[in-house]
């Protein structure tokens, strides 16, 4: 396998060439040093954290939102297929496109990721096909590190592990033939045993899908802000510059590169943290949206797991393990709560 690029590969490799050296805590000094800076980064720092204290405290639209929570209650039937959907796609992408994940590694795996992807949309023996998928992701990653920066398929590999084909779905159609009294087919099936044993025993653990999620996009986007733009600005100045962005939003492009390093790091962080998941779920999509439409250059299949797992976090919440788990639980437990949301 070889890489596209020389140094510290990421998604800003896919559309520049190469940038000069630019020493991490200078640029940050030099970005910070100007007054109009420092003023914007603290106070779009202070109106995050006054929005976050002002839902908590208040609660506004309290209404609307059991209504939200409620909705997407009824979507959850859905969300194997997207995240079948989600990875699935990528990985055919990937294998006719010739890289391995992601397009900072080159490799012929053209078959295994085509045949992997194929049996992922078909949700065909889904669980075990997610476990391969998993176990190549990890073993590439062992050979070439710089395959931590597609770290959102580990997210993905386990959210289908845990949750299952669902349905519409070939196991699902398979299963309620081979099910059915009198089957012909059931006298024959070899996978139908396998899939339900396996169900058995990953069943119990499906309510933590959403947890594996978040902590596979969340690292990413951490991943991503911190080591792409903060602690190699080179590359981020170069997008800004190509893409001419100060035009967009007149502001200088270290303020560029600082500000969508530190937007990138906190989406990571509040997903890791599981810290007002849906909303952070929001954030990462509506990002992932301006990226999209902002860097023409930029191939659309490396970031459509990204995309399918934040709209699935966006359905599930946050799940167990999460602050907003306990937020909830405080709530519940406290004698002025009179709603639950």
């Amino acid at each position: 396998m070889d890489t596209g690029s020389g140094g510290a590969p990421g998604h800003v490799d896919y559309v520049v060439d190469g940038a000069p050296t630019v020493r991490a805590l200078e640029f940050l000094a030099a970005v910070l040093s100007n007054p109009l800076n420092a003023a914007l980064l603290t106070g779009g720092a202070l109106a995050v954290v006054a929005a976050m204290a002002g839902y908590l405290r208040y609660r506004p639209a309290a209404a609307d939102v059991r209504a939200l929570r409620e909705t997407l209650r009824g979507y959850h039937t859905f969300l194997p297929w997207m995240l079948r959907l989600a990875v699935g796609l990528p990985l055919v992408g990937a294998g006719f496109a010739g890289y391995f994940f992601s397009p900072s590694v080159v490799a012929p795996t053209r078959i295994f990721q085509v045949v992997v992807g194929f049996l992922l949309l078909f949700g065909l023996a889904t669980r075990t096909v997610a476990l391969v998928g998993l176990l190549a992701y990890l073993g590439g990653l062992a050979v070439r590190p710089e395959l931590v920066l597609a770290s959102e398929y580990v997210g993905g590999f386990l959210g289908i592990l845990l949750l299952g084909s669902g349905k519409p779905s070939a196991d699902h159609l398979l299963q309620r033939v081979a099910a059915t009294d009198g089957s012909l087919y059931g006298r024959f099936d070899p996978l139908h045993p396998l899939v339900s044993k396996f169900n058995d025993v990953v069943g119990p653990y499906e309510q933590y899908a959403p947890t594996a999620m978040r902590l596979g996009v969340g690292f990413n986007f951490a991943l991503l802000g911190f080591w792409e733009k903060l602690a190699n600005p080179g590359m981020a100045l170069e997008v800004v510059e190509k893409y001419d962005l100060t035009a967009v939003v007149p502001v200088d492009a270290g303020l560029w590169v600082v500000g969508a390093g530190l937007t990138e790091l906190a989406v990571g962080v509040f997903l890791l943290l599981g810290l007002f998941t849906r909303a952070t779920a929001a954030v990462a999509f509506v990002v992932l949206t301006t990226t999209l439409f902002g860097l023409p250059d930029d191939p659309v299949l490396a970031h459509i797991t990204l995309f399918g797992l934040s709209s699935a976090l966006f359905v599930t919440g946050a799940g167990p393990l999460s602050l907003d788990e306990r937020l909830a639980d405080v709530r519940e437990r406290s004698p002025l709560a009179t709603t639950t949301d």
